[in-house]
């Protein structure tokens, strides 16, 4: 008689997750009541200094984050002897998945978009000059670009659910940035929040590309990276307009606190890809080097050069743009305005963005908006910072609602492209080029500032890099419709895709049939496609 597999747990080792979750707690609540006996002091907490029992906090955070990551990480040898964990098989946990993952993008947008926010009062406590804060961002997104790539290597090796749940958990250690005594603890703890952040936002376009069906599925994605983006700023903006004259800007990083103890406890809601679990039983392992190999290279290079195209422009030149815009209009267009504009159309933007994406074409919808993009940047160089406002307007809106576009393209576009044992990998690759422009960026955009042109020529030479983006997604961008496998056994094709990878071969596909009518009924199968963009 054959005895069925046991069901693996959500959390291997529960007991252990939830202690490490109380010390990292306990750790974060002492340095919370320190914050809050700073009153006194109008919450400048530089004069404290770090006593011991602030070591003793971070100590146990420390150990909580470590105690809880190991937790969640299957043991070895688990995969073959036990069933995976149930996935979304019905609409209701679809839904719910969707929810509970929008919830985590949205935290998880929120920590870069606080930056701007804290930055005035930081830099007043301690006494900070441009070239002091500007460390401030530089490190943030620096640890966005390390985390994004470890992150992506470690939802194809421990797992898409293991990897988004360490990220929380670093979520939830780094809160006490807010505390910290010392600018150089400030640049340490916003480090480590950038690798969560870099870390969690390939991962969760890799699972629900596993646990969806196809069908609106890339709507979906692609609405979802736009409006948690737009929902990110808007909460954090909100939240800073709300607290900060109140407390300082520390109060920014512990108000976030409450989001992320929420999003460790909706864990439940959060399975693990049914797909990537049958692939983990088998031993082999696909190196992270295969996306430079053949037959992926290509698509690698391209995916690369179109976010760090949009990572020039948004990183770079829009980082110029409202102090540029407020100096040749001191009456006129201020920053505050620049920035309800971009939040504000990134909706409608991220809106037809989903329904090309899904109607029309993949492939066609990213060349759309990189040509929106460079329309607009050559209308800028062309106007000039000096030009009509109403043109002035126009040309900003069309920048602002390309950039938008493209954000939300390349993520949901990356996970569909790439087959599943290096999905996560081919994420964290391309959110990490699209960040370095943070790193590289600015300082460059700095320099062509002081050439002749000064914003004319900057609007022109960032246009440049996305024109080619755009024609290189155009010319030999993949089409996830086309990478459609057929029917088969799962494991069979699985077996397939893995000897393909692992020996530098082709994947193989067949060709998708032509698209029938669908029924609520067929679009509601339970499990859907396991592996739906192989």
């Amino acid at each position: 008689m054959t005895i069925p597999a046991r069901p693996a747990a959500l959390i291997p080792r529960p007991l252990m997750f939830w202690t490490g979750v109380a010390l990292t707690c306990a750790g974060v609540g002492q340095h919370v009541w320190m914050f809050v006996d700073s009153a006194s002091m109008d919450y400048h907490m530089a004069m404290m200094g770090t006593s011991w029992t602030m070591w003793a906090a971070m100590a146990a955070i420390v150990a909580g984050v470590l105690v809880s990551g190991f937790s969640v990480v299957q043991p070895p040898g688990t995969g073959p002897s036990a069933a995976p964990a149930p996935a979304a098989t019905s609409r209701r946990d679809r839904h719910r998945l969707i929810g509970v993952l929008s919830f985590a993008l949205m935290v998880d947008q929120m920590k870069p978009a606080t930056l701007a926010f804290i930055q005035p009062g930081m830099r007043a406590e301690f006494h900070l000059g441009a070239s002091g804060i500007a460390w401030l961002p530089t490190v943030a997104l620096s640890g966005t670009v390390l985390g994004s790539l470890l992150g992506g290597r470690a939802a194809d090796r421990v797992g898409r659910r293991a990897t988004i749940l360490i990220a929380s958990l670093l979520f939830l250690g780094t809160t006490v940035c807010g505390a910290m005594p010392t600018f150089a603890g400030v640049l340490v703890m916003c480090a480590l929040m950038g690798m969560a952040a870099g870390g969690m936002l390939p991962v969760v376009y890799a699972l629900m590309t596993e646990s969806l069906p196809p069908g609106r599925r890339a709507a979906i994605m692609v609405l979802q990276a736009g409006l948690t983006t737009t929902g990110g700023y808007m909460t954090a903006a909100g939240l800073a307009a709300v607290l900060i004259p109140l407390t300082g800007w520390r109060i920014a990083w512990f108000a976030q606190l409450p989001l992320v103890l929420v999003l460790i406890g909706l864990n439940r809601w959060i399975p693990e890809s049914a797909a990537f679990a049958a692939q983990r039983a088998r031993t082999r392992r696909v190196p992270a080097s295969t996306l430079f190999k053949r037959p992926h290279r290509v698509k690698t290079l391209v995916v690369g050069g179109y976010a760090l195209a949009w990572g020039l422009v948004y990183w770079g030149f829009i980082t110029f743009l409202p102090s540029q815009l407020e100096s040749s209009h001191p009456h006129g267009m201020s920053a505050a305005t620049l920035l309800f504009i971009s939040s504000l159309l990134s909706i409608p933007t991220c809106v037809v963005a989903a329904w090309l994406y899904m109607r029309w074409s993949a492939k066609g919808t990213m060349v759309v908006y990189a040509a929106l993009t460079v329309t607009a940047l050559l209308l800028l160089a062309l106007v000039g910072m000096n030009g009509g406002r109403p043109v002035l307007l126009t040309a900003v809106m069309l920048l602002f609602a390309g950039t938008a576009g493209v954000i939300a393209l390349i993520g949901p576009y990356t996970a569909e492209i790439y087959p599943l044992a290096i999905r996560g990998t081919a994420g964290g690759w391309a959110a990490a080029v699209g960040k370095s422009g943070g790193a590289f960026g600015p300082p460059l955009v700095a320099l062509i500032l002081s050439a002749p042109g000064g914003m004319r020529t900057a609007a022109v030479l960032v246009a440049l890099p996305v024109a080619l983006a755009g024609i290189a997604v155009a010319l030999r961008g993949s089409d996830p419709r086309s990478a459609a496998a057929g029917p088969g056994d799962t494991t069979v094709r699985l077996d397939a895709e893995l000897d393909a990878l692992v020996h530098g071969a082709g994947v193989p596909a067949t060709k998708a049939p032509a698209p029938a009518s669908r029924t609520p009924e067929k679009e509601d199968a339970p499990g859907g496609d396991p592996d739906p963009a192989r």
